[in-house]
């Protein structure tokens, strides 16, 4: 298994949203988080990679083995479109970007300042960045908001390629992405509210 949840309690902002849950995502697998609004499936997310602790529970899977990508398209405005892959390639130490401009067809931007980017052009390169992390397990939020339907069909290829090479995928997602991915339900798993004691 490249990543293992074991009895996970997570919180926000103080209030428990999930707890009792159990999971494994393997090698070659992609799983889709489903659940009303306000579940809890961003407050996952961030506590598998690491950004905020679980109330209790245990996460197996190393942090240097995820790639994050949340609301936020973690690009630099001033920097072109290459530059801003040449630097998270930087961070993960690997060199080639070309894959990556290409899987989301950005070549043809890749010298305009991505602060010229329209917003489905901006999420395009902030989802391009995944494929310079050279990390095996990849974390997604809600992907493909801003993508027209060629784009996430772009994106379900980047996806399929990935978990071909042995990668995993788990997609916090509301939209057919046109993947075959096994559904992680957090309804079952929501915090029941506390028991006023009426006499108190």
């Amino acid at each position: 298994m490249t990543l293992r949840v074991t009895d996970l309690a997570i919180s926000r902002g103080g209030a428990l949203l999930v707890e009792g849950l159990s999971f494994a995502l393997a090698a070659g697998q992609a799983m889709a988080i489903r659940g009303p609004n306000g579940i809890g499936k961003t407050t996952l997310l961030r506590s598998l990679a690491g950004l905020q602790p679980p109330v209790r529970g245990a996460i197996d899977g190393a942090a240097d083995r995820i790639a994050y990508a949340g609301h936020a398209d973690g690009i630099k405005g001033t920097l072109t479109a290459s530059e801003n892959l040449q630097f998270w390639a930087g961070v993960f130490g690997t060199f080639d970007i070309d894959m990556a401009l290409a899987a989301f067809r950005l070549e043809h931007l890749a010298d305009r300042p991505a602060g010229e980017l329209s917003a489905g052009q901006k999420r395009r390169l902030g989802l391009a960045r995944l494929l310079v992390t050279g990390r095996p397990v990849w974390l997604l939020d809600e992907p493909t908001v801003s993508l027209d339907i060629e784009a996430v069909g772009w994106f379900a290829e980047a996806v399929t390629a990935h978990l071909a090479e042995g990668g995993s995928a788990l997609i916090a997602t509301h939209v057919e992405l046109g993947l075959e991915t096994e559904t992680l339900d957090l309804a079952p798993f929501r915090a029941r509210a506390p028991v006023e004691d009426m006499f108190l």
